[in-house]
């Protein structure tokens, strides 16, 4: 055996187990994650705030999908029982530019009853973080500091930490009813995705 023999084996063995440690930190780091996800997503906190946040899901040229909907109706059930004084509902436009999901999300609160001056709407974030970075901006431009994140159970995690990481706190979340998947196959996805999303977040890839 050459002496190039010798030093390439335990160089190669030594690249695998650094292979396989990355793996299983990954591993690890998802799995931990998604148990935080679904313990997040089982929580109702409509503690007292400054701003109940929606956050945006699909509209449908200028009306709310049935997600989005019942994402609305159950913020405007928390701001009627005095949860918070302001909605504040996100999202940009899609594939239609007359529309925006936080535009239209505060044209349905406001159709319900909720007052023009107790709704504000971000209308340029084009995904969930880049919604609470302008959420933070909009708060802190109007003296807000606490927040109720209203959205689905398994998306209220990876909420909380991007506002608490612009500043905003403390952050309650209160999921929408029923929002949880109903298959096993289907929850195991959701809250995968989730997790995905929040490591590519962390790692500063979204």
């Amino acid at each position: 055996m050459s002496d190039d023999s010798v030093h390439r084996h335990p160089r190669r063995r030594w690249l695998l187990r650094l292979e396989a440690l990355g793996l299983v930190t990954l591993a690890a780091f998802l799995g931990w994650t998604a148990v935080r996800i679904v313990r997040e997503g089982s929580l109702q906190e409509p503690h007292t705030a400054d701003a109940i946040i929606v956050f945006g899901a699909a509209e449908y040229s200028g009306h709310p999908s049935p997600v989005l909907r019942a994402r609305l109706d159950h913020a405007f059930d928390l701001f009627q029982r005095g949860v918070a004084p302001v909605v504040i509902t996100t999202g940009g436009a899609a594939a239609d530019p007359s529309f925006s999901e936080g535009g239209v999300g505060r044209d349905y609160l406001e159709h319900r009853g909720i007052p023009e001056r107790d709704l504000i709407a971000e209308t340029q974030g084009s995904d969930t973080a880049r919604s609470a970075v302008r959420v933070a901006v909009i708060m802190r431009a109007n003296g807000l500091r606490s927040c109720v994140a209203v959205s689905d159970a398994y998306h209220v995690f990876r909420i909380k930490k991007l506002l608490e990481h612009e500043g905003i706190g403390p952050v309650y979340v209160s999921p929408r009813p029923d929002s949880r998947p109903h298959s096993v196959g289907q929850r195991a996805y959701a809250v995968l995705r989730e997790a995905s999303s929040y490591l590519l977040w962390k790692l500063g890839m979204s």
